[in-house]
């Protein structure tokens, strides 16, 4: 009943358009940013209580890309805001065309647990640039997280324009039976289909991002050792807890044996002999989860890694080779440190092997040839990936981030978190000066000569 409340409060507040001016919404985007800064310690010691996070992964991927986001859109939204003019065909002179960006109204923002920082505030963020009321409901797997990104929202926002919605699932089934006027969710697809299909009942507008097996394809082309420490970074970075993780593997069998030597090397070099005794090495979210993925893990086909410690919840940085797509470990979204190694003959099969999955958040090519460049880019659809690194992609908020198909629906992140949680309303203006006749009854043979002329 309480959040049936706060969502009838914020439709009130957005009814009288207060949130409308580009100049309120600015205030607002900086008052939070100042917030945020303020609060930096706060939410690297919730992090840390929640995933096991350093101040310096937490700040890298948490903190200071949400400032980074924050920054882009205070710098932004005022052209982005402004209407925009369209050209018009001589069918319809004397006129003129514009479009405008109107706010959705009162929007739902569920965030996951991984990044449970940045997941939140990001796409809020776009939802308040946009002119929007918003609520916003974390996960209730990250609490220490979650109580800190309520008390930052209770100190800047009134709870008429922004709230917080903290708890579980009867929450969120709550949340999901009003009618929204956008929802936004990050998550895993199984609940993804429920959102959608709750949305469905208001016809309620959805970004779903999701997740998936994102393949790294090492070609014999690449330079083997940048290719090894990017990987490395990208896979186990927050223990492998990243929705854009590269999940598999693929390297070419010319250069499988030197490649496993490298990342070897690199693993030691970032995480030590003893990674579970690295105080910068993180920790896997809950004993579900963390008894999940060691089930995972083939004991004869580890080649580093493989133990764990379950009183810390931690798994080591862990490699297995020789497997095959029938493994369990390629079953599902691994969502933890493992790295399985599958080789491949030509890049065709390499190929192949990526297309009888569903169709991935990211992909990752190793190479120096323009030409298959070109080629994964146009024949393999993914969410959006890079040439020659890992993950780094979602950190630029000068492009779109978001999955297809199984991946996902909808992006954001800068103008396109502007536009994903704005409706674009097309204007015909027309002049009373001039009014052809040609569209009124009765018709005549001139007449359609004209329309012939003007719409050919």
């Amino acid at each position: 009943m309480e959040i049936e409340k706060s969502v009838n409060a914020q439709k009130a507040f957005f009814a009288i358009g207060s949130t409308l001016p580009v100049a309120f919404r600015l205030e607002k985007l900086k008052t939070l940013k100042a917030s945020i800064i303020a609060h930096e310690r706060d939410i690297a010691e919730a992090l840390k209580t929640d995933l096991g996070k350093s101040f310096h992964e937490s700040y890298m991927c948490e903190i200071g890309m949400t400032l980074s986001e924050l920054s882009y859109l205070i710098k932004h939204l005022r052209s982005w805001s402004r209407n925009k003019h369209h050209s018009i065909g001589l069918a319809n002179f004397h006129s003129k065309g514009y479009s405008v960006w109107e706010p959705y109204g009162c929007v739902l923002v569920m965030s996951p647990w991984n990044y449970p920082f940045m997941l939140c505030m990001e796409p809020l963020a776009g939802a308040l640039a946009a002119g929007n009321c918003c609520m916003v409901k974390p996960s209730a797997y990250s609490p220490a997280t979650s109580a800190i990104i309520s008390r930052i929202i209770r100190e800047v926002f009134p709870p008429e324009y922004v709230t917080v919605v903290e708890g579980g699932r009867l929450e969120n089934q709550t949340l999901l039976e009003q009618r929204f006027d956008y929802i936004f969710f990050t998550g895993g697809v199984t609940v993804g289909k429920l959102v959608m299909e709750k949305a469905s009942h208001h016809l309620t507008p959805v970004t779903l991002e999701l997740g998936g097996k994102s393949p790294c394809i090492i070609t014999d082309s690449c330079d083997l050792k940048v290719a090894a420490t990017r990987l490395v970074f990208g896979k186990f970075l927050n223990c492998g807890q990243t929705c854009v993780a590269p999940d598999y593997c693929l390297v070419d069998t010319k250069i499988e044996k030197r490649f496993l030597e490298l990342l070897k090397e690199q693993v030691l070099e970032m995480y030590g002999e003893n990674p579970l005794e690295n105080p910068s090495y993180g920790k896997i979210i809950n004993t579900k989860h963390f008894e999940r993925i060691l089930n995972l893990i083939d004991s004869h086909k580890v080649i580093l890694g493989g133990n764990s410690n379950p009183a810390t919840l931690q798994i080591a940085p862990t490699i297995l080779n020789h497997v095959s797509a029938e493994d369990a470990v390629m079953q599902e979204e691994i969502f933890g440190p493992i790295l399985p190694i599958i080789t491949y003959e030509t890049i065709e099969e390499a190929e192949a092997f990526i297309k009888q999955y569903e169709k991935p958040l990211a992909l990752y090519l190793f190479t120096k040839d323009k030409n298959l460049e070109k080629r994964f880019m146009q024949h393999v659809s993914f969410g959006g990936g890079c040439v020659n690194d890992t993950i780094v992609h979602l950190s630029e908020p000068s492009m779109g981030f978001g999955g297809v198909g199984h991946s996902g629906m909808g992006s954001y992140h800068g103008r396109k978190s502007f536009e994903t949680f704005s409706h674009q309303k097309f204007i015909l203006k027309k002049y009373n000066w001039i009014d052809l006749p040609m569209r009124y009854q009765p018709y005549k043979t001139l007449y359609l000569k004209l329309i012939k002329l003007f719409l050919h």
